[in-house]
C-alpha cells in the first residue's frame, strides 16, 4: 500500500486537499457497506478539514447518519466540580469536537467517541498511584510516561480505568470494525496524540500518560490555558499501535514549528523518539499513509526531496497550482493507478 506525502501552499490548500481525500474515501466505501468510521484529532490544525466535511455532509455529499467516529485523546485534570462539568470545559477535547465539527452538521452522526478522561478523577488517580505503586509501572525513555496499569492491580480504582477507561475504548472500536480513516497532526516531537517521544511503539493500544513538559508547554503557548500549572498533566490516548491499525492515516502538519518532526519522520527510521514514524512500519504491513503538509512544514522534505524518494515515498508538490485548478483535478486523484487511496 502507498506512503504518498503532498505538499500544499497553505493551510486553507492543506484543508480543501485533505478534506477531499476524506470525502472521496466515505464516498467510496459506503457505495460497498453501510457504515463508516472515521478517526478525530483536536487542535487547530484540522479544523479547516472539518469545516470543509461539514459543509460537504450538509451538502449531502454523504450521508452523515452511517458515520461513528472515535477520537484520539482527552485530558485528565481540567478544572471543574464533577465529570460533566470537566467534559463541557472549554478546553476539553469533547467540547473542542462539537464546537469546530459536529455543531456545524445539519445531520448528526450515528455516534460520536472521545477517550472518556472526564470521568477520571485526577486527585484520586495521582492518590490512588501513591498509594499502590506496585499496581503500575512507568514506560518512555523521556520525560512524557505511559502508565501501565497491570491487570492484577490491587486497587479497584485504577483497575477501573484499565477496563472501562482504557481497554474498553479499544474494544469499542474493534466492534465497530475498526477504523477506515484516522485523521492525525504532529506535536512539537513528532508525537501522535499524547503517544508521547520515547513511549515504545507496541503495547497498550489505549494509554494513560504523564504528558511532556514540551506538550504541555505548547498548549499554553497556542493559548489554551494561562500556565503551566493551570494544565492538565495527564491524559487517555491511542497509542501509535491503535491509531495506525486504521486502514489509511491521513497526517495533516502545517506551519514552520513542525518542519523538524516532519523531516524526521520521513527521513529517519522508525523510532519511539519521533512517533509518527511509525507511518513507515504501518505502510509496509499494508496500511495507506498519506501526509497532506503545507510549504513550511515541507521546508526541510522538500530540500531532501531525493532522500525521501529513495525511501519508496511518493512527493508531490502541488503548492504552485493555480487557484482555478480544482483539487479533483489534480494527477493523483485522476489517475486511477496513482494508489493515493489504496
Amino acid at each position: 500500500m502507498p506512503f504518498k506525502v503532498i505538499v500544499t501552499k497553505d493551510f486553507d490548500h492543506m484543508s480543501e486537499v485533505a478534506a477531499h481525500i476524506v470525502i472521496q474515501d466515505i464516498k467510496t466505501a459506503l457505495k460497498r457497506k453501510n457504515a463508516y468510521v472515521l478517526g478525530l484529532a483536536t487542535g487547530s490544525t484540522p479544523t479547516g478539514l472539518y469545516k470543509h466535511l461539514a459543509k460537504a455532509a450538509n451538502g449531502a455529499e454523504f450521508d452523515c447518519s452511517k458515520l461513528r467516529s472515535f477520537n484520539l485523546d482527552e485530558y485528565i485534570g481540567l478544572p471543574a466540580e464533577n465529570a460533566q462539568q470537566r467534559a463541557l470545559h472549554p478546553e476539553s477535547y469533547s467540547f473542542f469536537m462539537v464546537q469546530e465539527f459536529f455543531g456545524l452538521l445539519h445531520k448528526k452522526f450515528a455516534e460520536t467517541n472521545v477517550p472518556w478522561g472526564t470521568l477520571v478523577d485526577q486527585e484520586r488517580l495521582l492518590a490512588e498511584l501513591e498509594a499502590n505503586r506496585g499496581d503500575w509501572e512507568e514506560q518512555g525513555a523521556d520525560e512524557g510516561r505511559a502508565i501501565v496499569i497491570k491487570p492484577t492491580a490491587q486497587s479497584g480504582y485504577l483497575r477501573w480505568i484499565r477496563s472501562e477507561i482504557l481497554d474498553a475504548y479499544a474494544e469499542k472500536i474493534k466492534r465497530n470494525g475498526g477504523i477506515d480513516l484516522q485523521v492525525v497532526g504532529v506535536g512539537g516531537r513528532g508525537h501522535v496524540a499524547f503517544h508521547e517521544s520515547g513511549i515504545p511503539f507496541e503495547r497498550n493500544k489505549m494509554l494513560l500518560v504523564r504528558l511532556d513538559e514540551n506538550t504541555v508547554e505548547n498548549a499554553v503557548k497556542d493559548g489554551h490555558f494561562a500556565s503551566k500549572q493551570q494544565s492538565p498533566w495527564y491524559a487517555i490516548s491511542m497509542g501509535v499501535e491503535l491509531v495506525y491499525s486504521a486502514k489509511t492515516v491521513l497526517l495533516l502538519a502545517n506551519g514552520s514549528r513542525k518542519a523538524d518532526p516532519v523531516a524526521e519522520s520521513l527521513l529517519l527510521a522508525p523510532t519511539p523518539s519521533v512517533p509518527i514514524s511509525y507511518g513507515h512500519l504501518f505502510a509496509m504491513k499494508g496500511g495507506t499513509m498519506i501526509y497532506v503538509i503545507d510549504k513550511p512544514a515541507a521546508k526541510k522534505v522538500l530540500e531532501h526531496a531525493d532522500k525521501v524518494s529513495q525511501r519508496g515515498i511518493a512527493l508531490e508538490d502541488i503548492s504552485e497550482q493555480t487557484a482555478s485548478r480544482k483539487v479533483e483535478d489534480l494527477p493523483f486523484f485522476r489517475n486511477p493507478n496513482s494508489g493515493l487511496m489504496g
